[in-house]
């Protein structure tokens, strides 16, 4: 008796993902969200047959609901449903299997431990760089170079609402930039300023 309220069952829930996909093709987006609802379970499961690993098989259940999705239109609702949904499932299966197997081929997995370094110089913070040796060099700027230099890369301002506030002209605020940029590497690397 149970086998056979089974199987009543089973053909009930085949016949109700038969009619929420024909209503899916009719631009019934509730039908069509139940549908998906529905079927992602037995997905996951039929994914897990094939896949250890719950990223593969979150990534192939997602990858056969982009092809129900796309190919949607090709169900014909006088034919069941779950027929058409395994071969779907399966060819994807097979395609992500076949991907992994050309990956893994290709591919040397390294455990995160190699990832690291193991010399202890190598996992010190570095230190808080110095800006008072920039601050002394922008100081020292030509006041149009250092108006340039502040508004642009202080304020970040565009070049056009730099030179509104400087009434500087859009050219000459680049120039003056440029020279400030030069100055400063020149500077700060210790070449001292050839602006």
């Amino acid at each position: 008796m149970t086998d056979e309220a089974d199987q009543r069952r089973a053909a009930d829930q085949a016949r109700e993902l038969a009619n929420l996909m024909a209503a899916a093709q009719d631009g019934d987006r509730r039908a069509y969200a139940a549908l998906l609802q529905a079927v992602t379970p037995y997905l996951r499961a039929q994914a897990r047959r094939y896949f250890r690993n719950t990223q593969d098989v979150e990534d192939v259940v997602q990858e056969i609901l982009l092809t129900v999705h796309r190919v949607r239109q090709t169900y014909d609702p006088e034919r069941p449903f779950m027929p058409w949904l395994t071969a779907i499932a399966r060819r994807r299966v097979v395609d992500r299997l076949r991907g992994k197997g050309r990956r893994e081929t290709r591919e040397i997995v390294i455990p995160p431990d190699h990832e690291t370094f193991t010399e202890v110089a190598a996992n010190i913070e570095p230190e808080a760089p110095d800006h008072s040796a920039l601050h002394a060099a922008v100081a020292a700027l030509p006041p149009g170079q250092r108006l340039a230099v502040e508004l642009l890369k202080f304020q970040d301002l565009s070049l056009k609402e730099a030179s509104e506030r400087s009434g500087m002209s859009v050219g000459s605020l680049k120039v003056a930039a440029h020279r400030a940029y030069k100055s400063l590497r020149a500077a700060l690397s210790g070449g001292g300023n050839d602006a």
